[in-house]
């Protein structure tokens, strides 16, 4: 079976998956993610295995582990609408397989230069984002107190900060500015976890303001690494930045 072929049927049946999860009770459906992950990091690494290398076995197969858990679990907040549910099956469908060609092209990169990194790169950081939406979304329609809030925020994002730094050089080794960086990125959108969580907004606003920092936290350090951080593109993030702040806190319902 060639790679294309693996990686097509790894998204359907992922997408069989999260059809599946939405037939199970309630009580069950968090085990079910639970094994829906297991069954997405085996399927990933199965259609992947070729080029696999090293650390690619953490950092290439994260998004692909995290995508479809994260799916699952914003799937609950949306209306049960039959047209709703087969909207989100067909896009998580098509990002699933756009994923897995993604990460297919950084494992070929580590080992030679490839003309679609750029492209990669771009689907991938797109990808993290909607991944932290949909997880975040999740966690803040929990109506948790705000350190729990805080603690998932940061727990949530290392591994997408992980995987993102490490795409921009695709080193053999996950190098210690990629740890540095990833922590103290996750210590920052915990704060901001924490700062939001006492503000009156929505979940999805909550959510929102949580993955503009996550955009703005990454492309910085993305940039950074790729000796690309011009004053011109760190303006022009901290611009979006200051613009969203200023939405949200005109969105939030102060008495």
């Amino acid at each position: 079976m060639s790679k294309r072929a693996k990686l097509g049927l790894t998204a359907i049946i992922l997408s069989l998956g999260l059809v599946g999860i939405q037939l199970i009770d309630l009580e069950g459906r968090y085990q079910a993610i639970g094994l829906l992950a297991g069954l997405a990091y085996g399927l990933s690494a199965w259609a992947l295995f070729e080029d696999l290398k090293k650390i690619e076995w953490l950092t290439v197969l994260i998004l692909p582990t995290l995508y479809p858990v994260a799916t699952a679990l914003f799937y609950f907040l949306l209306p049960s609408r039959l047209l709703s549910q087969i909207v989100i099956l067909l896009v998580f469908g098509i990002g699933m397989y756009a994923l897995l060609l993604t990460e297919n092209i950084f494992s070929v990169a580590a080992i030679r230069t490839i003309q679609l990194l750029r492209a990669a790169h771009a689907v991938g950081f797109l990808i993290t984002l909607a991944v932290a939406f949909f997880l975040w979304g999740t966690l803040f329609s929990f109506r948790l107190a705000p350190w729990w809030n805080a603690l998932g925020v940061l727990i949530t994002s290392f591994p997408l900060n992980l995987q993102a730094i490490w795409s921009v050089n695709l080193e053999e080794k996950i190098s210690e500015s990629v740890w540095v960086n990833s922590l103290v990125l996750s210590w920052i959108l915990g704060g901001l976890g924490l700062m939001i969580s006492f503000w009156p907004v929505t979940v999805t606003v909550a959510s929102l303001f949580l993955v503009t920092g996550l955009y703005v936290g990454l492309g910085l350090i993305q940039n950074q690494l790729a000796g690309k951080l011009f004053r011109k593109t760190t303006e022009e993030y901290l611009r979006v930045g200051g613009l969203v702040l200023i939405i949200t806190f005109f969105l939030s319902h102060w008495q």
